[in-house]
């Protein structure tokens, strides 16, 4: 198991439901991607509205019952793994808006039975 403390880097990776990557959902892809290559973690929210370049409303409200709902993918992990991130959003994400910042990461284990 990896070990991951202290200050560390979250990105976030703002996207639309409907975006793809070889014909697959772009989040699911980005998501089994990053785990094949051994990233601490990521995970994948879907929002209930959000604008964003276009301004376009997108929205889970029953009027306007949206396809293209707002997806963010979270990923934390060291300064040289988010190196390696970068070229691989340059890659599949063609559209969205990307965000890096510093955390402090105070937790990351698993539950190891008999403890």
């Amino acid at each position: 198991m990896r070990v991951l403390d202290g200050e560390q880097v979250l990105v976030r990776v703002f996207l639309g439901e409907s975006d793809r990557w070889q014909h697959r959902p772009l989040p699911d892809a980005l998501l089994e991607r990053l785990r094949r290559l051994g990233f601490a973690g990521a995970t994948v929210f879907r929002g209930v509205a959000g604008f964003g370049a276009h301004s376009v409303v997108h929205t889970a409200n029953l009027l306007r019952l949206s396809q293209d709902l707002p997806v963010v993918v979270e990923i934390v992990d060291t300064e040289a793994k988010v190196q390696e991130l970068l070229p691989i959003l340059d890659e599949m994400v063609p559209e969205g808006l990307v965000t890096i910042e510093k955390v402090r990461v105070l937790r990351y284990r698993t539950h190891r039975p008999g403890t």
